[in-house]
């Protein structure tokens, strides 16, 4: 595959760790659906969904024009998704290592709220890109 010669590799760099995000995030949030039971290994894609987005977005802040800016939509949106998946993750680990199996058989229903929230700005950044 050839890289245009316009595309800034740190362009590059951030689009392929946002979209490791989305797999690794996805992947835990959807097996962990689908067993209706929170494993130790979806736990992990968790943190490593959030790893990936925190790369992605820190390299993608080195690209952005002028400061950090809460007053746009998307850095709103990606900021409230960032704190969520935090926190998702954090009790997660906590469900897995204290929690009831009555815990651990319903978190599914938090995990897909999370990660709706998380698509809204994963998409509005595709559209964003895609405009300039």
């Amino acid at each position: 595959m050839e890289v245009p010669v316009n595309v800034p590799i740190l362009l590059l760099i951030s689009i392929i760790l946002i979209t490791l995000a989305l797999v690794f995030y996805s992947t835990g949030i959807w097996a962990e659906r689908i067993s209706h039971y929170l494993k130790r290994w979806h736990v992990i894609m968790f943190w490593l969904g959030f790893a990936f987005d925190v790369s992605g977005t820190s390299s993608m802040h080195l690209l952005a024009e002028g400061p950090f800016d809460l007053q746009k939509p998307h850095t709103l949106t990606g900021q409230i998704a960032l704190w969520l998946m935090l926190f998702h993750a954090i009790w997660a680990t906590w469900v897995v290592r204290k929690g009831s199996e009555k815990t651990r058989k319903s978190f599914h229903k938090y995990s897909l709220f999370v990660w709706l929230v998380w698509l809204i700005p994963y998409f509005s950044g595709v559209l964003l890109g895609m405009q300039q």
